[in-house]
């Protein structure tokens, strides 16, 4: 075993860190569950294994994995100077990512979807508020994640420059989402996408996933362009926001350009907003998404 562990460069300090990290890891996953019972005001064994509610389900998976995501920025870098001092470090940046998850669902549900109740929605069973709850919170994990690799160290600064670049992304998904609102309105009578959304219809909660996902890529496009600094902190918040909308606009246009050529010949606002297509809605937000993906590794 000791050849073994010789072989692939890894030492028995470095394992104690893997350990650490992996194990601070599971009790938080553990707790998402029954933080988002509480969160629900449910009790999530009742919910989920009895009343088979599945989109509380959803939403709970969202958070689970919206949680794993934020993890790996918490974990990604160098080890700590002593075994104390990681436990403390992940303690602290997975249970601010936790936090700030959190913050930012109640964003999603008091702002960018205020005509809604998603609390209430997810306990009368509806599915697509469990999908866009879900999609919300995996949102969220990316742009913390993104700070999280963006900052250096633990301290005040640290935190302030985490929680600033969170609100400024979750600015930008706000404006993304009230842009998409006055699309659909426009494509249809001026009906509510919410209102749309809380009848349960399942393909628009697919693109809207998509739609809102894509832009939180987009905007972590921003670490890459700036170097963090407590000192020149506005400035770079300024720079995250610019190229924040600069990268969400410019996937919005190749993303419009690539559906029309992934789904050649086939009228989306019929087909998902007026016939509730769910597979053609499932292209589109695996496009949207790809889209997002190969521009910010083409970023990177």
């Amino acid at each position: 075993m000791n050849t073994f562990i010789e072989l692939v460069g890894v030492n028995q300090e470095l394992l104690v860190f893997l350990a650490i990290d992996i194990t601070i890891a599971i009790i938080l996953l553990g707790a998402m569950r029954f933080l988002s019972g509480l969160s629900a005001q449910v009790n999530s064994t009742e919910e989920l294994a009895k009343q088979d509610n599945f989109a509380f389900g959803i939403s709970v998976a969202g958070s689970i994995l919206a949680l794993g995501i934020v993890l790996t920025g918490a974990i990604t870098g160098e080890a700590a100077s002593s075994y104390m001092m990681e436990v403390v470090g992940m303690l602290a940046y997975g249970g601010y990512g936790l936090l700030l998850i959190k913050v930012g669902r109640v964003i999603h549900d008091k702002v960018a979807l205020q005509r809604l109740n998603k609390t209430a929605l997810i306990k009368e069973k509806n599915l697509t508020i469990g999908i866009i709850d879900a999609a919300g919170a995996i949102a969220t994990a990316i742009v913390i994640r993104a700070v999280l690799l963006w900052v250096d160290g633990l301290d005040l600064s640290t935190f302030i420059a985490i929680t600033s670049g969170f609100f400024v992304a979750q600015a930008v998904l706000v404006i993304v989402t009230r842009i998409r609102e006055n699309q659909y309105a426009k494509n249809n009578q001026e009906d509510c996408l919410q209102e749309a959304l809380s009848k349960g219809q399942l393909a628009l909660a697919i693109r809207y996933s998509g739609q809102v996902i894509s832009t939180a890529l987009a905007v972590t496009a921003a670490s890459h362009f700036l170097i963090y600094s407590p000192d020149t902190l506005v400035m770079n918040l300024i720079g995250w926001l610019v190229f924040g909308v600069i990268m969400t606009l410019l996937v919005a246009l190749l993303t419009a350009l690539a559906k029309r050529i992934v789904l050649w010949g086939i009228n989306l606002v019929e087909e998902v907003d007026q016939q509730h297509n769910i597979g053609v809605a499932s292209i589109e937000m695996a496009t949207s998404i790809g889209i997002a993906l190969i521009l910010t590794a083409l970023m990177a």
